[in-house]
């Protein structure tokens, strides 16, 4: 087993006890299913995928396991538009691309200095994280629009 697996394995258990959770091979097998791909997918297709690998396991198992994750602060929940919610395995500090034709959801790297972003709350509200989503079309479908992108509009 290579290094980073240990480490990862690690972090994977240590943060799931420091929240109350057990450590089982599910939740490892979830978890690396999520790290695989970093596309930011709903729990069906974290099922779908799941089932490669571990045949037995139910979609009830795998809600299970990401419930954990999530409250373990190992995966976070991307909740973009109407549609499912999808989960994230990157915890840095990051925002993201929707695409408005296929519906990918893509980590972006937008650097904002969160002490001095000043947003206007209503009064009484405390803001205790923000999310930036930007939307437009991705690589693939702008190549199948036939369309090339115009200032960042489709």
């Amino acid at each position: 087993m290579k290094n980073s697996n240990r480490q990862r394995d690690q972090e994977l258990n240590e943060r799931l006890a420091a929240r109350g959770f057990r450590s089982t091979s599910r939740r490892a097998h979830v978890y690396t299913v999520l790290l695989q791909e970093r596309d930011h997918p709903t729990a069906e297709q974290v099922f779908m995928r799941s089932k490669k690998g571990r045949p037995d396991i139910s979609m009830a198992t795998v809600y299970n396991c990401l419930d954990a994750l999530v409250k373990s602060g190992l995966v976070r929940e991307v909740n973009l538009d109407r549609s499912a919610m999808r989960y994230c395995p990157n915890m840095q500090d990051h925002h993201h691309f929707y695409c408005d034709v296929c519906g990918g959801a893509y980590d972006i790297d937008l650097v904002l200095d969160a002490p001095k972003l000043e947003v206007p709350m209503p009064r009484g509200f405390r803001a205790a994280r923000y999310e930036i989503t930007i939307r437009g079309l991705c690589p693939k479908c702008t190549a199948g629009s036939g369309k090339a992108s115009q200032g960042g509009q489709p």
